[in-house]
């Protein structure tokens, strides 16, 4: 408006101001308007009747015109988006070129699945002492932490032990659960086999987790029952609900209420193995419950469990420990030409078994508990498979380890002043030890491999979310997928060459021939 009122006066106005000596500045500003808008109005309304006359024109020619104005498919202004049929060829394409491996790995290795192995190496026990089965033992001794945190807790609540004490009691109870499995492990190393180890310190790490966060929300209880709960501490109760008026109630509760557990009435036997069973990680003094077991879908997830272990197993046995192999000596004479060839043979049958393994865990076996125990809550997973960065897989693959950091990790840290950039690095610090921990400790060598692929995630997620912004969520799509895809066969031949030299030597680098 200020660029128009200094503009010159047009010819009408010149005329008015010579014939009564005055301007009416608002009805020319008005007028000039209300021009402008006639003029652009006009020309976009003429560019499309031009348009449709011309096709009109064309239409009425006796010449049965054919042609039109269309966009390739190809080109993203022709709107086109169904592309399924390419999907059921790069998964048909993908399907054979998996069948072609497997028939060319059976052709060099013949029938390498040995059922009877599964059952040494799931009892805990090796190949070579098989009457030992020590996984099963550690096993057995992890009911001694429980009850050390169940017997303190119930301490506290009576105010029998001062909190101090406790903690420090608490911490080095949670300390001895990860120490346990790396003395056990490094002291009998002949009689663990490596699935009974990783097994064992799977299991340990699963306790640990939900030790801490029954640790948590009692001391969030206590805090509440004393009065003591901060803004930072104040935790609302485990359920929801609205009391009707009027409601019948009993023994002062709601009829609806009436088996609702509140603190200290939840420190029991019962209610910790109850949880120990449960397929979260996060403590809760009242879970949501579903209403009945439903068998048919119970039945399903526990087929679906017993037949997809036994595929992992005989992929595993068949297609990775030859790949693996066959890997060692390009990999240690760094030829990276035949290294990277490996790699990419390997990245095939290890990208099936996780998808595999994936399904297997967070779908059919954790659905299987969820169905026994009547756990009502099943969000283990969210679409991680259509993440457009590395940030948003990590939320979204595992939810009951993303739900335990950010509850008992994250948000404690954020309430406490920390930012939010520190309160995420400690949280991907925690992932990358226990990646690490479930590696090192089986194996029995440290090389932290695993804990820098974890910390690598952080610049990676960087990375990721410029691709998404500066190129787009597609590509970021394909860049998380390949982060996935390249970077567990790479961490896998890390591994098994250090392993090799670790505790073989590198002389037996050379038994092993490229083929």
């Amino acid at each position: 408006m200020k660029k128009m009122l200094e503009r010159k006066p047009s010819s009408s106005l010149t005329a008015e101001f010579q014939s009564t000596g005055t301007v009416d500045t608002s009805k020319g500003l008005a007028q000039e308007e209300t021009r402008v808008k006639l003029r652009r109005t006009k020309s976009v309304t003429r560019a499309e009747e031009i348009v449709h006359e011309e096709e009109k024109a064309r239409k009425l020619q006796p010449d049965k015109p054919c042609h039109y104005r269309r966009d390739s498919l190809f080109s993203w202004t022709s709107g086109f988006g169904d592309f399924r049929g390419f999907i059921n060829l790069a998964f048909l394409l993908l399907l054979l070129g998996g069948a072609r491996l497997f028939l060319e790995n059976v052709m060099k290795y013949g029938i390498r699945v040995d059922p009877v192995q599964w059952l040494i190496v799931i009892n805990g026990g090796s190949s070579e002492v098989q009457n030992e089965y020590p996984s099963i033992l550690l096993f057995i001794y992890l009911n001694v932490p429980i009850w050390v945190a169940l017997g303190i807790e119930r301490l506290l609540a009576k105010d029998l032990l001062r909190w101090k004490a406790a903690k420090v009691i608490l911490i080095v109870n949670l300390i001895s659960i990860l120490a346990v499995p790396i003395v056990a492990i490094n002291l009998r190393a002949q009689s663990f086999g490596l699935i009974g180890a990783t097994m064992s310190c799977f299991v340990y790490t699963i306790t640990f987790l939900k030790l801490w966060s029954y640790m948590h929300v009692n001391y969030w209880c206590r805090l509440s029952r004393s009065g003591k709960s901060t803004a930072k501490h104040a935790r609302t109760r485990s359920f929801s609900f609205h009391q009707s008026v009027g409601e019948p109630t009993v023994n002062g509760k709601t009829k609806h209420l009436e088996n609702f557990v509140s603190y200290p009435d939840n420190l029991t036997l019962k209610d910790i193995y109850f949880f120990m069973i449960l397929p979260t990680l996060c403590y809760e003094l009242n879970f949501p419950i579903s209403g009945r077991i439903r068998k048919r879908f119970l039945i399903k997830r526990i087929l679906e469990t017993l037949i997809g272990s036994h595929v992992v197993l005989a992929l595993f046995q068949q297609w990775i420990i030859p790949s693996v192999k066959n890997s060692l000596t390009p990999f240690s004479n760094m030829d990276l030409l035949a290294a990277t060839e490996r790699l990419l043979k390997l990245s095939i049958p290890n990208h099936l078994i996780w998808l595999i393994w994936f399904y297997l865990v967070f779908h059919s076996y954790l659905n299987m508990v969820a169905e026994v125990t009547r756990f009502a809550d099943r969000e283990f997973y969210l679409d991680w498979w259509n993440s457009n960065n590395i940030d948003v897989f990590w939320r979204s693959w595992n939810m009951p380890a993303h739900r335990w950091a950010l509850r008992h990790l994250y948000m404690p840290l954020v309430s406490r002043g920390y930012n939010k950039f520190v309160s995420a690095v400690a949280v991907f610090m925690l992932s990358a030890f226990f990646h690490e921990y479930l590696v090192s400790v089986p194996l029995r060598m440290f090389k932290a491999w695993a804990f820098l692929g974890m910390l690598s995630q952080i610049p990676m997620s960087m990375v990721s979310l410029w691709i998404e912004r500066k190129i787009g969520p597609r590509i970021g799509n394909v860049f998380v997928w390949l982060g996935i895809i390249l970077g567990q066969p790479l961490c896998i031949m890390m591994y098994y060459h250090d392993y090799v030299i670790e505790h073989f030597g590198k002389n037996l680098i050379q038994q092993f021939s490229t083929v």
